[in-house]
C-alpha cells in the first residue's frame, strides 16, 4: 500500500489522533514524585551520542521525512517508530556526526516499532536502557528528537510523566488505516514533528520510552502532551525481529508493496475497498487495477478496510505473487495476479 504523505512523520501517522480513553479510565500509579529536571550533562555524555537522526525519501509521493531513533548496538542496530520509515524508498541515519545508509530489518505495525540496520556501522555508542517500571508520575523526563532537521542540534523537550496505560487511535490519512496503540506513557512536553522514534529519558539518563505521538490539540504548543511506547515492550519486539522469525504481528524485512491507496467502500460495508490511487508502474498498475476499482479480496482473503489489506500484505514479502479479486468501474468482476514489490 501507499505510505501516508509524509513531510514530518509524527504528523503523517496522526492524521486523526484521539485519546481513546479519558485519563480517569487509565491505569497510573497513585503516587506523584516531583523531581529535578534531567541533568543536561547526562544527556550530553550518555544519551545523545546514541541518538540517530533519520531521513527518508518517498519519491513517488514527492515527499521527504525526518524522524529519530536510538542505537541499540555498536554494529548499528537502531530502534525507531514504524511510521517514521513506512513507505520510504531510501533511509539514512546520522549518528554522532556519521551518516549511514540504513535497511529495514523488520517491524511491528500494530505497536509502531521498527528495527533498522546501518550499513558499515561499527563502534557506535548504544544508549543506556532503563525500564518504564521505574517511572512515577511527576518524574522528570526529556524527549530527544530531530524536530529541527538533521542539520540542527538534537532537540530536547523537558517535561514530567503525567500518566501510564494510555491508549490512542492513530489514523493514516491516505489509506484510512487506524491503529490502536495501548499501554503508552503520557508525559507533559511539547514534542513536535521529527521527534517520532526518539528516546524518552528519565532523570538517571536512561531511555525509558520511544516517543510515538503528540496530541493535535497540544501539538507544537507550550505545555503540550506526548506519548511514548515503553522501552521494555520496544526492546522485546526488537528481539523478535533479530530472531528472523515472523509472528502474527512481526514482519521480517521491508513491507511488500501492492501500490494502491485505498478508502472504504462508502455505502457498501464489508464489500471491499476502493482503489483511490494506483501507483504508476507499481504492481497493481501492472496487474490492471485502476482508480475506482473495488478490491474485494487478496489471495482469497476478504478485505473490507485498509487495515485488512495491510494485514494480508504484512504476511507476504517482496517478490510474492498474489491473486487480486476486484470489481472494475463498469461493474465487471475480475481476478488478476500482482507481483509485490519492496
Amino acid at each position: 500500500m501507499f505510505a501516508p504523505r509524509i513531510l514530518t512523520p509524527i504528523v503523517a501517522f496522526l492524521g486523526v489522533l484521539a485519546l481513546a480513553a479519558p485519563p480517569s479510565a487509565t491505569a497510573a500509579p497513585s503516587t506523584q514524585v516531583p523531581t529535578a529536571p534531567v541533568d543536561q550533562g547526562l544527556l550530553d555524555t550518555q544519551v545523545e551520542p546514541g541518538v540517530a537522526r533519520i531521513d527518508t525519501t518517498i519519491p513517488f509521493q514527492g515527499a521527504l521525512g525526518a524522524g529519530t531513533g536510538i542505537v541499540l548496538s555498536p554494529g548499528g542496530e537502531v530502534l525507531t517508530n514504524f511510521h517514521v520509515v513506512q513507505g520510504a524508498e531510501t533511509i539514512t541515519a546520522t549518528v554522532d556526526g556519521r551518516r549511514f545508509d540504513a535497511d529495514l530489518a523488520g517491524y511491528d505495525r500494530s505497536n509502531d516499532i521498527a528495527l533498522l540496520r546501518l550499513r558499515g556501522a561499527r563502534d557506535l555508542r548504544a544508549v543506556p536502557i532503563g525500564s518504564v517500571n521505574d517511572l512515577a508520575r511527576g518524574e522528570s523526563v526529556v524527549a530527544l528528537g530531530n524536530a529541527n532537521g538533521t542539520g540542527s542540534p538534537v532537540t530536547r523537550e523537558q517535561g514530567t510523566v503525567t500518566g501510564f496505560g494510555r491508549e490512542i487511535t492513530a489514523r493514516d490519512e491516505l489509506t484510512g488505516n487506524a491503529e490502536q496503540l495501548t499501554g503508552l506513557v503520557e508525559f507533559g512536553a511539547p514534542v513536535r514533528a521529527g521527534d517520532s522514534g526518539g528516546p524518552l529519558v528519565d532523570d538517571a539518563g536512561r531511555v525509558v520510552g520511544i516517543t510515538t505521538a503528540a496530541s493535535q490539540t497540544f501539538e507544537m504548543q507550550a505545555g503540550g502532551e506526548g506519548f511514548a511506547i515503553p522501552i521494555d515492550r520496544a526492546i522485546g519486539i526488537a528481539g523478535q525481529i533479530r530472531s528472523g522469525a515472523p509472528t502474527a504481528t512481526v514482519h521480517i524485512g521491508p513491507p511488500a508493496l501492492l501500490g494502491v491507496g485505498v478508502s472504504a467502500a462508502a455505502g457498501r460495508p464489508g464489500t471491499g475497498v476502493i482503489a483511490g490511487e494506483v501507483l504508476r508502474g507499481g504492481p497493481a498498475d501492472a496487474a490492471g487495477l485502476r482508480p475506482g476499482d473495488l478490491i474485494t479480496s487478496v489471495d482469497g482473503q476478504a478485505v473490507d478496510s485498509g487495515s485488512a489489506l495491510t494485514s494480508v500484505l504484512d504476511r507476504r514479502v517482496p517478490g510474492d505473487t498474489v491473486d487480486v479479486t476486484f470489481v472494475d468501474t463498469d461493474g465487471n468482476r475480475q481476478v488478476t495476479r500482482a507481483t509485490l514489490a519492496a
